[in-house]
This record gives C-alpha cells, structure tokens and sequence, in this order.
C-alpha cells in the first residue's frame, strides 16, 4: 500500500512553492519523517519529511516544478528497495512531462530530462522544439521561464497575425515579456554559468526593488564611540555567560537602544495603509541575517518587554535556526523595524534599504579605531558609522536625526538603558 506525498501547508498566505531538490532517487529506502524533498517558498526553504518509512515509490514533481500547497508529489510504498525501482519508473514523472519527453529526445537523446509539465505545456501550445531551448534547471531540465524567454526571442515574422479588433484598442496594453539577455560572444559564453534564482532570491529582488519604488527613501548618518559597550561586555561577559547561558553581544545593546529611540519617535515605528498611518505600540524587532541562500529577517517579538539577556537568547535561537535553514514563516512576519549589521562582513559605511512596509532601517558598520577630538584633545576610540534609512513620507529629517541621536546617546552612556533614560 502506498502512502502520499503532498505539498503541506506552507504557511499564511503562501499558496504554492517551487520543487528545491530530492534527497532520496526512486527505489531509495526512507525512514519515517527523514527529509526527502526540499520546498522553495517565497521567504523560507523547508524539508518534507517522509511520512511513512519505506521505499520511494514514485516522483510526480521534478526539480523546478511549481506545486500547489496539497499537491502530490511523490509516494512512498512499503518494501525493502530491492526490486522497487524498475516498478515504479512509469511513475517517475507526470503525464504533461511523459507527452513531451519524445520531443525533448530527438534533439538531446534519450538520457535527456523531461521539460517541466508547464514547460511542456507551452512547447506544445507554441510548436517549439523543447531540443532548440536551453534549460535553465537542474541538469539542463527546461523551465517554463526558459520557454516564455524563447518566445520572447521569437522573429516577428513567425508570430501569428492577430489584429487587435477597433472596438478593443482602449484596452490597456499586455505586460511585455521580460526581454532577453543579448548572446554572449563565444569566448565568454564557454565561460559563463547559467543558475535559475531561487524563490527566495526573486522575493528578496522584487521587495528591494518595491520598497526603492514607493518609499520616499532618505538616509542619514551618524557615529557612535563603542568604548562605552565593549568595556562594559569586556567587565560582565563571562559572568554573564554563565548566569544566561548565552553570550553577550552587541545586538542586545542596539536592539534596546533602538526600543528606547521608537518610543519616543513613534513614527520610525509605523507604516503607511492606504491614507491612513498605522502607530505600532510594541516593538517587533527585525534582524538582518545572512544565509548561504540569501539574507532573511526573523523576528524578535516584543522586543520592548526583554532584557538584554532575552534578547541576545532569542536572536541566538533565531540566527541557528536561520544558519540551518529552519525558520518558519511565523518568525519572520509581523516586523516593525530592522536591525541590519553589515560590520561583520567588513562594510564601514552603506546605506540599507528599507524592509517594506516599514518605514526604518538600522545599518551597522564596522569598528574602527580612529581619532577623534574629546576635551579638546585628540585620542582615539573605537568607532562604528550608524545608518538610518527611513520613509521620508512618513518620517520627518528631524525626527529621523533624533532618532539616530538618541541610539547614540544610549550606546555612549548604556547606563541609561538599564535606567530607562
């Protein structure tokens, strides 16, 4: 008897996700709940564990392939693994891509992966040779992108006529298809790798891109001397440690400060819902961090009801969670502000884009020693450039400076953290 393989849910309005990778080949041996399959969301890359142990039975979705959230995708059926693969090999693929596959043999052999089942689709429905496209996939598989690109790239000539009838000429004009990317020279082409973008990677594009379009985007910028924080981690970090179980660092600093800042600036803290400005009373702190898959912002909840050991307990259990690919949708909605430490990579100045829809964005930098000018005397200190990217449509050039002003002002004294000044 078999068991299912299906898409499961996936989280608050995410409907569909892209087939990552297979762990397990047909006829493999599965223990119950061993990841077999990787998902590719918009914001999160998950594992599904198999539901049953046994031996994989059959894939109904490759590598690519868009699946809806309940969607089959494979089986698992009982045995040992033995005999199970040549069994189940008609199973291997769905019927769209079993159609197509004589058309993609032709031109590429018979050891060639079949065009995805909307790939597929659309060859057939524009009398394409799957052979004539380059595959973007996994192993050269054709994706449907590659067919709408070859589309695009068709001669005018070889479209069919289809005169747009008088009475429909005011109706807007169809998106365009994205144009393609001018033929390498063939020196260069040898050279070239071609990668189709992860889910995360096009979501992390077009939100950049989205914010950059309809914030009012400003920058401004200021410097913190960091002696204060680093003598006071270097007095209490052992001990403190020990007591929480959690190293101290220097997020728990910034995160408080930035608390102590949106409550008296409660704009930085809001967003902007049609005519309307939306004042959040709490504190639901985003933390910018860097992936081998690309930069996630999991979520400190109530940021503004920790301590400094809450804090550095939960960024440290959402950065491992991050690291291992486990976040789950929950820990990165719901963000009021974010929190973004380019320091670690090296970056001494830059100028972050904002997390959409809110309205600011931190930017840490790196520490460096450099002179500076106290008491009239020059001496030098541990400096860190601080950058606060805000909407101006929401946020006022005064409000954003006092802001930044205040986070500086608690890091140079962090005495008033703690005395709430």
């Amino acid at each position: 008897m078999s068991v299912d393989i299906r898409v499961p849910a996936l989280g608050e309005s995410v409907t569909e996700a892209t087939i990552g990778q297979w762990f397990k080949k047909v006829g493999d041996v599965v223990a119950a709940d061993e990841p077999v399959v990787e998902l590719e969301t918009d914001k999160v890359t998950i594992e599904v564990p198999a539901p049953a142990a046994g031996v994989l039975e059959a894939i109904a979705a490759n590598p690519g392939d868009t699946v809806n959230v309940g969607a089959l995708i494979g089986a698992i059926g009982s045995g040992d693994g033995k005999a199970a693969a040549p069994a189940a090999k008609p199973a291997e693929a769905p019927k769209a891509a079993a159609a197509a596959a004589p058309v993609a043999s032709t031109a590429t052999g018979s050891a060639a992966i079949a065009p995805s089942p909307s790939a597929s689709k659309l060859i057939a429905e524009n009398g394409l040779s799957a052979g004539a496209i380059a595959g973007s996939g996994k192993h050269g598989q054709v994706l449907k992108e590659d067919v709408l690109s070859a589309i695009a790239g068709k001669p005018a000539a070889a479209a069919a006529p289809a005169p747009a009838p008088v009475a429909r000429a005011e109706a807007p004009a169809p998106v365009p298809a994205p144009v393609p990317r001018a033929p390498a020279p063939a020196e260069d082409g040898a050279r070239e790798e071609r990668v189709k973008m992860t889910r995360l990677r096009q979501t992390i594009a077009r939100r950049l891109k989205d914010a950059q379009n309809t914030a009012a985007m400003l920058t401004t910028f200021n410097e913190v001397d960091m002696k204060p924080v680093m003598d006071l981690r270097a007095r209490y970090k052992d001990v403190f440690e020990k007591k929480h179980g959690v190293k101290l660092g220097f997020m728990g600093f910034f995160t408080l400060a930035v608390v102590h800042a949106l409550k008296e600036i409660p704009a930085v803290n809001a967003e902007i819902d049609g005519d309307e400005l939306i004042y959040k009373n709490y504190a639901h702190i985003g933390v910018a961090v860097g992936t081998d898959k690309g930069l996630v912002v999991p979520v400190v909840r109530n940021a503004d009801q920790l301590s400094i050991a809450g804090v550095e307990k939960e960024i440290n259990r959402l950065g491992r969670l991050a690291r291992d690919g486990q976040l789950s949708m929950a820990d990165m909605q719901g963000g009021t502000f974010t929190i973004s430490n380019g320091g670690v990579y090296g970056s001494l100045m830059s100028t972050p884009i904002l997390n959409a829809p809110q309205s600011g964005i931190l930017g840490m930098h790196k520490i460096q020693d450099r002179p500076v000018v106290e008491n009239g005397q020059i001496v030098i200190r541990p400096m860190m450039y601080l950058a606060l990217s805000y909407d101006h449509r929401i946020v006022d050039g005064k409000e954003a400076v006092t802001f930044l002003v205040r986070v500086k002002e608690s890091l140079e004294a962090p005495e008033r953290l703690v005395l709430d000044l």
